[in-house]
C-alpha cells in the first residue's frame, strides 16, 4: 500500500495546517479568529473523512493508523493552548489540563496494551467518539468566538467544552477500567 493515498495526504495536510493556524491566530488582521475557526473546522471534517475514505477505498495502512490520531491530537491540543493563552482562566486551564492529560494517559495506555497484545481492549469507544465530537465543535466555536447576531458563540463553545471535559473524564475511566486487570498484573482476566 503506497503511503501517499488520498486519506493519508488529508492527514498530513492536517499536520501542515497547524503552523498556519498558529500564525493566523496571532496575525493582526480582521477576521483572524474566523479564519482559524474555518481552518480548524476543515481539519475536523477531514479527520472524519480520511478514515471513512480509507475504509471505503480499502486504503487503510499502518502509516495512516499511526498518523491519523496524532494529527487529530496535535490540532486539538495546539488550538486549546492558543485559546488558553488568549483567555487565561482557571476553568479554561483545568479544561485544557484534563483534555491534554487524558490524551497523554490514554495514548500511553494504548501503546502499553499493544505491547502486551491487548490493544483491542482499549479500542476507541462510542463515548470516546462523543467526546471527540463535542471537543471539536467546542474548539471550533471558541476559536470563532464572536457572537453571530444574538447567538453567544463563545458561551456555547464553553458549555460544549465543559461537556467535552466530562466526556473526556468518563471515557478515560472506561479505558482505564478495561485495562485495569492488565495494569494489576492479572492479564489472564482479560481473556
Amino acid at each position: 500500500m503506497p503511503i501517499y493515498t488520498i486519506p493519508n495526504v488529508m492527514t498530513i495536510l492536517r499536520i501542515v495546517a497547524i503552523p498556519i493556524l498558529v500564525t493566523v491566530f496571532y496575525l493582526p488582521i480582521p477576521n483572524a479568529r474566523e479564519i482559524c475557526a474555518i481552518l480548524f473546522g476543515i481539519a475536523a471534517v477531514t479527520d472524519w473523512l480520511d478514515g471513512y475514505l480509507a475504509r471505503r477505498w480499502q486504503q487503510t495502512s499502518p502509516f495512516g493508523a499511526f498518523l491519523d490520531p496524532v494529527a487529530d491530537k496535535l490540532m486539538v491540543v495546539i488550538a486549546l493552548i492558543l485559546l488558553l493563552q488568549s483567555h487565561p482562566s482557571v476553568p479554561m486551564a483545568l479544561s485544557v489540563a484534563v483534555i491534554v492529560g487524558r490524551e497523554l494517559t490514554i495514548s500511553a495506555l494504548r501503546e502499553w496494551m499493544a505491547e502486551i497484545g491487548l490493544r483491542a481492549s482499549v479500542a476507541v469507544s462510542m463515548l470516546g467518539k462523543f467526546k471527540t465530537t463535542f471537543q471539536m465543535i467546542a474548539v471550533f466555536l471558541l476559536l470563532y468566538q464572536n457572537p453571530i447576531g444574538p447567538i453567544p458563540v463563545w458561551d456555547i463553545g464553553l458549555i460544549l467544552l465543559y461537556i467535552a471535559v466530562a466526556l473526556t473524564l468518563g471515557s478515560m475511566i472506561v479505558y482505564l477500567n478495561a485495562a485495569w486487570p492488565a495494569l494489576m498484573g492479572r492479564i489472564e482476566d482479560q481473556a
